[in-house]
């Protein structure tokens, strides 16, 4: 009876914190707030839905396609956004257009080019080059007038302070991190960093939130670092406020510095280098949001031209002027690509008047296509999931790194491109869960969770609804979804060993050519694609090489193969010469003046893909390969081998020891035979950084740097 009463009188609190300091922690506890039960329900909510999905569905891809694939709510979402903008670049058609520049001379310097704008008051479109000629010739002799000068002072404000989703963007674009590391980073500066004597520190507030709101003991003490730093022109009269969007949950603060005082500057000793472009990139934005606008002065002319063809031609330029730095001064937004603002910075125009007459020097007509939409990259697909509602900023991370893992895209220069085995997967899915993988009802399941979140929905009828039409919907894919592990496609080709015809399979490494008289006969051909539209010219000047084949003289023809592009023999299967695209003639291999020393035969110097190396003569029976030292001793304590240059399976150079797997000692950048001047580390690494080349102590509580050196290079 006595412990029924305590557990009556027991009380549950939250505390609720933004930042890993004693001040953010005491204050949180000054005010425990209870636990609310809608968010509980919310995120049950959520974790319902997401392992029905991948728990029902993941299974049905090991048995149609292979084992080890997975399904999410979210994640198909992102993965159907790659699949179907790859589809659209395959289906564009670029369409041709020409744009007329004109090279004028006004009174006074410098010099300037007005862009051909509207015929007789309207738009203008120039679609190939005789349409552009014809214009050119009708104004050419003409009188070439100032209709109009505008000026004005324009502004452009600062950005908020990062969310979850601007960080991941922002990082991409600036500082080429990808989401996954960019959260890792940020998870290390919120959790602590030991500063000297202040101990351990969170620098920054807690980096998964959706809302732009800052404490008014932040933006007090931002302000104050502005007045001291940068004075008062910088500062505005009243603070900046930003909206939060009306979806965000509004947990937590926006992504901010916990003391502006802690500028990355002071912290450059106590970071890592990629902490540090982190927290900079945070400190920067936060500080600038605080800031006064950035003014340009914004100068427009407009040229109008009578034509021979009795038509009015209105030529137009303008150009901008930074007046004032302002939020400028620390941080720049970094963009996806560039816009007019950017052209409008870079051009300078002379002081005119309205009715000057200018002097036309050039015609610059200049042909253009059309281009199809671009692949994603990290920052544009979460700018994507976000804009459509789609998923959580604190799960993009996992997302875009699942799609990766689970090997339905690739990434080529920074890019999103859907594997074969992405686009299959799509394909099946769509097929069968249209509804659930649309884009637009997931981000309907999202209002519905925040309505939960909000109290104005029940959990238990939301799932109950969503359930109904999905174990309908899983039912019928076990039945009907294609079986890729059985499906055989119907080729033209026979086999060259029993005659059978062949026939197009999957396999775990995608789509290949096989016998039909599996099991009977095992043969087996990689399945490409012939390229049409890449001819045996195209090759030649291509490559600089014969386009025929050097063993038979056929045609050589580009292929597509599953390892990429590839020259084939025509011949096949009667030849079977194959080159990779852009490979030269090998070099002849050289013998050298010593022995193989498991075999006793001469070994040759030899050229292969990555490059010279020294092996065995007398391969392939003897499959010696001599390791190649650096000439520095293994550092490890107690360790008597050396270090050599060594190859990862991706062709990554990277340095090892040579009595490996007793020593384990690896390295990514080349060791140098130098100590350390700062804390005697036995050797120092070579780095090269855009910046330039540079030496630093690998070990970590030290990093110290230093000018490289020729010798030690």
């Amino acid at each position: 009876m006595l412990q029924s009463k305590r557990k009556e009188t027991l009380k549950i609190y939250r505390v609720l914190f933004n930042e890993i300091t004693k001040k953010g922690i005491e204050q949180a506890f000054e005010k425990p707030g209870t636990i609310d039960l809608n968010r509980v329900d919310a995120q049950q909510a959520r974790r319902i839905l997401d392992r029905l999905v991948g728990y029902k569905i993941s299974p049905l891809l090991w048995d149609k396609v292979r084992r080890g694939l997975s399904a999410g709510r979210v994640q198909t979402v992102a993965l159907r956004l790659v699949v179907e903008r790859e589809q659209e670049i395959k289906a564009f058609e670029k369409k041709e257009y020409w744009t007329i520049d004109a090279r004028l001379r006004a009174l006074s310097a410098p010099q300037f080019v007005a862009r051909l704008a509207r015929k007789d008051g309207a738009s203008i479109e120039i679609g190939d080059e005789k349409s552009s000629n014809t214009i050119i010739e009708a104004v050419r002799e003409s009188d070439w007038v100032i209709d109009s000068v505008s000026s004005r002072e324009r502004k452009r404000n600062p950005v908020a302070p990062f969310i979850t989703s601007t960080l991941q963007q922002e990082s991409a674009r600036r500082v080429r991190f990808s989401v996954k590391r960019t959260m890792m980073l940020a998870q290390r500066l919120y959790e602590g960093i030991e500063l000297g004597r202040e101990g351990a520190v969170g620098l920054i507030t807690y980096m998964r939130t959706d809302s732009v709101r800052v404490s008014d003991a932040a933006i007090t003490e931002c302000r104050g670092f502005i007045q001291e730093q940068y004075g008062s022109a910088y500062l505005p009269q009243k603070p900046n406020l930003y909206r939060t969007n009306k979806k965000a949950q509004d947990a937590h603060e926006a992504i901010r510095p916990t003391s502006v005082k802690h500028t990355p500057d002071l912290l450059k000793k106590y970071l890592s280098e990629d902490e540090l472009k982190v927290y900079t990139l945070i400190w920067n934005r936060f500080v600038a949001s605080q800031m006064m606008p950035a003014l340009f002065d914004q100068t427009s002319i407009e040229i109008n031209v009578e034509g021979r063809d009795k038509s009015s031609y209105l030529f137009r330029v303008s150009g901008s002027a930074p007046k004032f730095d302002g939020f400028r001064r620390i941080y720049e937004e970094g963009k996806d690509q560039k816009d007019q603002e950017d052209v409008d910075l870079k051009t300078k125009l002379p002081v005119v008047v309205k009715g000057e007459k200018l002097t036309l020097k050039q015609f610059l007509p200049q042909q253009h296509f059309t281009e199809p939409p671009p692949r994603f990259t990290e920052a544009t697909l979460v700018k994507e999931l976000e804009a459509r509602g789609v998923g959580r900023p604190s799960t993009y991370a996992a997302i875009l790194s699942t799609i990766q893992d689970r090997e339905y895209v690739k990434k080529t220069r920074g890019r999103f491109i859907p594997t074969e085995l992405g686009t299959i997967v799509t394909q099946l899915l769509l097929e069968a869960f249209d509804d659930i993988f649309d884009v637009a009802y997931t981000a309907k399941l999202e209002e519905e969770l925040d309505e939960i979140e909000d109290g104005n929905r029940s959990w238990r009828e939301s799932i109950g609804a969503f359930y109904d039409k999905f174990s309908k919907d899983l039912e019928n894919a076990a039945k009907t979804m294609t079986d890729m592990k059985r499906l055989e496609r119907p080729t033209d080709l026979k086999c060259d060993k029993c005659d059978r015809s062949m026939v197009i399979r999957w396999g775990r490494h995608g789509s290949f050519i096989a016998c039909s008289g599996y099991p009977d006969c095992t043969n087996t051909r990689e399945l490409t694609v012939d390229l049409p539209d890449v001819d045996s010219s195209d090759l030649s000047k291509m490559e600089g090489e014969t386009d025929y084949c050097p063993n038979c003289g056929r045609p050589m023809a580009l292929k597509r193969g599953r390892f990429g592009m590839f020259h084939a023999c025509t011949g096949y299967p009667d030849c079977k010469t194959t080159r990779q695209v852009g490979e030269q003639e090998r070099k002849a291999d050289v013998p050298l003046d010593e022995k193989c020393p498991q075999c006793g035969s001469q070994m040759m110097r030899k050229t292969g893909r990555f490059g010279e190396f020294t092996a065995c003569g007398n391969y392939p029976d003897c499959r010696f390969i001599k390791q190649e030292t650096i000439g520095l001793a293994c550092p490890r304590a107690g360790c008597e081998g050396e270090i050599l240059q060594r190859r990862s399976k991706r062709g990554k150079i990277f340095y090892g020891c040579t009595r490996y797997p007793d020593c384990d000692f690896t390295s990514w950048a080349k060791p140098i035979d130098m100590k350390c001047p700062e804390c005697g580390n036995p050797y120092m690494e070579a780095k090269t950084l855009k910046s330039g080349s540079f030496l630093q102590c690998p070990n970590g509580e030290c990093k110290h740097k230093m000018a490289a050196v020729e010798e030690a290079s």
